[in-house]
């Protein structure tokens, strides 16, 4: 566990991405099979432990220390784990009040290695000072425990480990690492390993046989480390890494050949993969994570052989045949669900409205140009069920101006700008430059009054970085209209974290209402990608992607923007 628990907390202070490609790197190449492959599956978040839940986690605390003063301690730390991990207390272990295991009753070191899983799984780990908790061991055990037999095997280790290794322990099981490493990342890293070892490995083979791999990863590991060949199995129905856009400034477009390049709406829903073949239906999101259990009624109609790159919607379909498309916050209704309702699926059905064409039938399309998969994808979508799919319809245009005036006039909601994309262009895993461009609307940008702050988490669970902001209504009363917790820095993020502890004038639970009044607060200038109506706010109105693009420390909370103005704002949009 110590190797695990020292790379989490590396992984945590290291901002750098390529230090904590590193970092992963040195510790798959130093940790023997099968540890190394289960601290992948915990970073990939592909590692599910049932047996032990937070609520019982918290009730195990609660036998050891005073409830109230646990509800204090983990309001200021902000994490479960961190807070347990600072909390235990484990000196009836190791003050002899609770008998504990000696490091002669542990099997040997060649005794364990001439072990199967299996048998590993069925010992009873004897832990002594000498004897250091493994990761396999850990996880092995977890997985095969009942749920009372799990608890108690985790309270064992708890007294046995340090703080760095009761957190590491207790994030293997709760999830969340919150370390600033996505999948892909560690994907990355693991690509990476095969290069330092001298094979020839891209990320891109490592995505498309990930999901028919299985922790701990030996035969992965065996191939980045050159012992062993590829792995040949793979998943029915895989996972093709997407091709990605580049930014564009209005200004830039200009240097481009018009001629070169079709353009299509980009939507405000969520990029995702729907794929079948044989009896097998996945629906991925865009970093290949498997999310169709949350889309049952999707999966449902993926009764093809083929993988589809498009944007997921909420949706109806009206009487010409045609697709209405639904708000992002309708979506948002669907997300994260690890079960949805009858109600739900009734009330919020989802579609996909398809860009391109990766595979049919078998045939892989993606070293055809751009043309070319269009006109397949113009055949494809026909044959498939209509109230699940449509096409994405391309934008004409002649001229970089005509499509200008075309992005400022968008013909409904829920599009965010166009899609450029040069039709000769390959399907290149990635972002590579050139071939496609996103040009997104300018964002909204209003000034709000800062109204609650709470916790993060993390390297911020000691600062107040989330804050919620409103604006005034005719009456003189702030209402809340969004929440952000990014586009500052650092140095910005110190001086917000001292004034709410400045000017805190209540508290709920771990959040902090400050003091906001026309004639004294914080007023942010908050960037916006678009307004949709919000039965949860009090104010009626909620954001897409906001974020604090400037402090105004200069400007007084009366000056801040009104709800009526807000409302034009939406309703402009809406005109739009």
């Amino acid at each position: 566990m110590k190797p695990f628990a020292t790379l989490l907390d590396r992984l945590t202070l290291t901002p750098s991405r390529n230090q904590k490609i590193q970092l992963m790197v040195d510790y798959f190449a130093s940790q023997p099979d099968p540890d190394r492959g289960w601290g992948l599956a915990a970073i990939t978040r592909d590692l599910d432990i049932p047996a032990v839940k937070p609520a019982m986690l918290r009730g195990m605390v609660a036998e050891r220390m005073d409830e109230q003063l646990f509800r204090m301690s983990y309001d200021y730390v902000g994490d479960l784990a961190e807070t347990i991990a600072l909390v235990w207390d484990a000196d009836r272990r190791t003050a002899g009040l609770v008998d504990a295991p000696s490091a002669e009753d542990a099997p040997s070191i060649s005794d364990v290695a001439l072990m199967t899983r299996d048998q590993r799984v069925a010992t009873p780990p004897k832990h002594g000072r000498n004897s250091p908790l493994t990761l396999d061991e850990v996880v092995t055990r977890l997985l095969r425990l009942p749920k009372t037999e799990a608890l108690r095997q985790v309270e064992e280790w708890l007294d046995l480990l340090d703080a760095s290794g009761r957190y590491a322990l207790l994030k293997l099981m709760t999830g969340g690492m919150r370390i600033g490493v996505s999948a892909r990342l560690a994907k990355q890293a693991c690509a990476a390993l095969a290069k330092r070892n001298g094979v020839d490995v891209d990320i891109i083979e490592i995505e498309e046989i990930w999901h028919g791999l299985e922790a701990p990863y030996e035969d992965l590991f065996a191939w980045l480390t050159g012992a062993a060949e590829k792995p040949t199995h793979r998943a029915e129905a895989p996972f093709r890494p997407v091709m990605l856009a580049t930014p564009i400034a209005d200004a830039k477009m200009s240097e481009l050949d018009a001629s070169a390049y079709a353009a299509e709406w980009k939507w405000d829903g969520i990029r995702v993969q729907a794929t079948g073949e044989g009896d097998t239906r996945r629906l991925y999101s865009r970093t290949g994570d498997d999310i169709g259990r949350a889309f049952p009624d999707l999966i449902d109609a993926l009764d093809f052989h083929g993988s589809i790159d498009g944007e997921l919607l909420v949706g109806s379909p009206l009487d010409d045949g045609s697709i209405q498309a639904g708000s992002f916050a309708d979506l948002q209704q669907r997300l994260n669900r690890k079960t949805v309702s009858k109600k739900m699926l009734t009330s919020h059905p989802v579609f996909i409205r398809a860009y391109d064409l990766l595979d049919d039938a078998g045939e892989n399309l993606r070293g055809l140009t751009f043309e070319e998969r269009r006109g397949r994808l113009e055949k494809f979508i026909p044959k498939l069920n209509p109230q699940r799919f449509d096409l994405s319809p391309m934008v004409p245009f002649q001229t970089w101006d005509d499509l200008a005036e075309t992005r400022e006039n968008l013909p409904h909601p829920i599009i965010e700008g166009v899609m450029v994309k040069r039709w000769d262009s390959t399907y290149v895993p990635g972002r590579p430059k050139g071939p496609w461009f996103k040009w997104k609307r300018d964002p909204m940008i209003i000034d709000a009054v800062m109204m609650y702050a709470q916790r993060g988490h993390g390297k911020r669970s000691s600062y107040y970085s989330d804050y919620t902001f409103g604006v005034w209504t005719e009456e003189g009363e702030l209402v809340p209209v969004g929440k952000a917790y990014f586009g500052f820095t650092d140095e910005e993020l110190k001086k917000m974290d001292k004034f709410v502890r400045d000017n805190t004038i209540d508290r709920f639970g771990p959040v902090r209402s400050v003091k906001a009044q026309p004639d004294f607060g914080l007023v942010l200038e908050v960037a916006f990608e678009g307004l949709q109506r919000s039965t949860r706010h009090k104010s009626g109105i909620a954001m897409r992607f906001p974020r604090i693009s400037k402090l105004r420390w200069d400007k007084p909370p009366r000056e801040a923007d009104t709800l009526a103005s807000v409302e034009a704002l939406l309703e402009q949009q809406t005109s739009d």
